[in-house]
């Protein structure tokens, strides 16, 4: 079997890499082109690039696939299927009509709840107890082709969007081999979603971090988990942005939103009064400093306990 695979991110790699470990004659990687990143802005390859390198596999970094030439090229690898995990663009029909078993898509949630580009950040501010895989046959439109395979975990309280993809990244690579051997070898039939159920989520923006400390404390608590790495959570003191990095609800009336409280429970050094509770923060990282223990912080920032943050 000749396959394609097109990734970008981290989440991709343990998927290439089990199709490569199967067997599987991966005849080329495309991934997105290389691009500033950090904070000097140099020039950084995507991880899948990296790790495709590493295995002699070929690698192809279109800007899209808008031109006839795109698609040529593509269709000259003779791939029988194509397997895509977060490849970070929509793939037009000239695309979807190359390999001749079709296009899979390794996508972080059980579809069809949180559709779109952040569904494990989804997940978590949704409170969800459970998310998981789902291998889909990729049609026109967003995430909504059907199912061949799902495989759930449970979202635990000390997950945040980092830990938690890692996780869904390896269940999504077994889940990959295993769907994909059933879909070749005609064992599996394609399930439909249930479009009533469809749930959307919009891509991040770095915005959304910021806290509004009126929020309840829980759905405070659920952003610090879900934006952890990106766009990350965070709040304002003496002109500087503060991240908050690691949190936890704790019991205690409210104050008024944004007051920061002293605090030695669950594991926090200060609390944050919320619209109706208290976050207690455990770790934080001040703009411009490496991440520390609250309690850490709180030695360098004597005035800070009974300061209001900006809500």
């Amino acid at each position: 079997m000749r396959v394609v695979f097109m990734g970008s991110p981290l989440f991709a790699v343990p998927s290439l890499e089990r199709l490569v470990l199967d067997g599987y004659g991966v005849v080329a990687v495309y991934t997105r082109p290389d691009r500033p990143a950090g904070r000097g802005r140099a020039v950084a390859a995507p991880p899948v690039k990296e790790v495709a390198r590493r295995l002699g596999l070929v690698v192809v970094q279109p800007e899209g696939f808008k031109t006839a030439e795109a698609i040529a090229g593509l269709a000259a690898f003779r791939p029988d299927v194509i397997v895509v995990a977060a490849y970070g663009q929509m793939l037009p029909q000239p695309v979807l009509d190359v390999p001749g078993r079709g296009c899979l898509n390794v996508h972080a949630s059980l579809l069809p709840r949180h559709r779109g580009a952040a569904p494990v950040a989804a997940a978590i501010l949704a409170g969800d107890d459970f998310t998981g895989v789902s291998i889909m046959l990729v049609e026109k439109r967003l995430d909504a082709g059907p199912v061949l395979a799902r495989a759930a975990i449970p979202i635990l309280p000390q997950d945040n969007a980092g830990s938690l993809t890692e996780k869904l990244a390896l269940v999504g690579a077994d889940l990959l081999v295993e769907a994909l051997g059933g879909w070749v070898g005609g064992e599996l039939v394609p399930r439909p979603q249930d479009e009533a159920r469809a749930t959307y989520f919009a891509q991040l923006t770095r915005g959304a971090g910021e806290i509004d400390w009126g929020l309840g404390v829980l759905e405070i608590w659920r952003r610090v988990r879900a934006f952890n790495p990106w766009p990350g959570s965070f709040t304002r003191w003496q002109g500087w942005q503060l991240k908050i990095l690691e949190a936890v609800p704790v019991g205690g009336g409210a104050d008024r939103p944004g007051r920061v409280v002293a605090l030695d429970a669950g594991g926090a050094a200060f609390g944050v009064s919320a619209g109706d509770g208290v976050l207690g923060v455990r770790v934080v990282q001040l703009e411009g400093k490496k991440a520390m223990r609250a309690d850490e912080f709180l030695r360098g920032q004597r005035g800070f306990i009974g300061a209001v943050l900006p809500c």
